[in-house]
């Protein structure tokens, strides 16, 4: 088993362990933070405790660092892990600038050691649904898909917060939701419009609402609220032959599958003060509806993967391709905000 040293003992550090003692590929070397009360809290969870970073990178015995910590300070940890000769796991999002992120690719390159980026979300089962949907073909074609997460409890009051730490929302759940969609949407992106809230947070956005437009006429829509006491459907699909949705993450997806496309005899239905045949519900006659199982997922799968592809067993599923072209989708949402337009990319 690999031994995996976590830097950072918060939230998603103290996930990492738990994960790790309970894991069938990796085993834990031990912690590190900056912070004595969070070094206490895994000592008294019967955890090591290194006394610095420099001594976790001194400790022959460590395989994997895996840093989680606070997104400005992901480069110079990455950095350094590599260096050692380290390989390396960050979490999200692996920094705040294409740039930054180009030199820890590079650093993976020179020291040849594997780097990769959590992008836990890719094993949730309401976006496995509804990408199996989309890649099976069976309501054709995909025009539009739409993504959101409401909450309505602001910005959690941390460090997420705060710009200079990499706060807000498009860096926190937008890292994933645009991971998501390109997974789906694999074609070259043309251009994007984006615009971020405020409503609870000036200093960061504490919400976004992301279109984006691909090359060969798909769209697709990300939206992230933290003010939204009704939310929004999670998944929406538009595709040739029907439509999906999915209406909360613990749901099933609900398809609407078009079987016959007969316009003559609409029958006009009466719509608020008048009557309409353009928004007349279809019947059982053109149209299928049913629903969808949640597939099976376990988001262990992802150490699983990364120490196959440590041992050269297979391919490493979260690519830093991937996880640099979301960068530069964020990088121009940022830019679209900032100057109230549409721009033009090619990504």
């Amino acid at each position: 088993m690999k031994k995996v040293a976590v830097i950072g003992y918060g939230g998603q550090g103290s996930w990492h362990c738990s994960q790790i003692l309970n894991s069938d590929v990796v085993s834990l070397a031990g912690i590190y933070d900056i912070k004595s009360a969070r070094c206490d809290a895994a000592r008294n969870n019967g955890i090591k405790v290194y006394n610095s970073f420099e001594e976790v990178l001194k400790d022959e015995t460590v395989d994997i660092v895996l840093i989680a910590v606070p997104n400005d300070v992901h480069k110079e940890q990455v950095v350094s892990a590599l260096n050692a000769g380290k390989n390396v796991i960050c979490e999200k999002p692996v920094e705040m600038s294409v740039s930054a992120l180009d030199e820890m690719i590079d650093a993976s390159v020179r020291n040849k050691k594997l780097f990769s980026v959590h992008q836990n979300r890719r094993w949730d089962v309401d976006f496995l649904a509804m990408k199996k949907i989309a890649e099976s073909g069976e309501i054709g074609e995909l025009i539009n898909i739409e993504s959101r997460i409401h909450g309505s409890r602001g910005i959690p009051s941390d460090w997420r917060c705060e710009k200079e730490h990499g706060g807000g929302m498009i860096l926190d759940w937008g890292v994933h939701l645009i991971d998501q969609i390109l997974q789906i949407c694999k074609g070259k992106i043309s251009r994007i419009f984006c615009t971020c809230s405020h409503i609870t947070n000036s200093e960061v956005d504490d919400g976004f609402k992301l279109n984006i437009f691909f090359e060969d006429g798909k769209t697709a829509y990300v939206e992230v609220g933290t003010y939204n006491f009704l939310p929004l459907p999670r998944f929406y699909m538009q595709c040739k032959e029907g439509s999906a949705i999915i209406s909360d993450w613990r749901h099933k997806a609900h398809v609407a599958k078009l079987t016959a496309w007969i316009e003559k005899d609409v029958t006009p239905v009466q719509n608020a003060a008048g009557i309409t045949k353009t928004m007349a519900p279809r019947d059982e006659l053109t149209l299928d509806e049913y629903e969808v199982d949640r597939p099976e997922s376990d988001v262990h799968d992802f150490y699983r993967n990364y120490c196959a592809a440590l041992d050269g067993k297979e391919e490493i599923i979260v690519k830093l391709s991937e996880v640099r072209r979301v960068m530069q989708v964020m990088e121009a949402a940022f830019k679209s905000d900032e100057l109230n337009q549409m721009v033009e990319v090619n990504i």
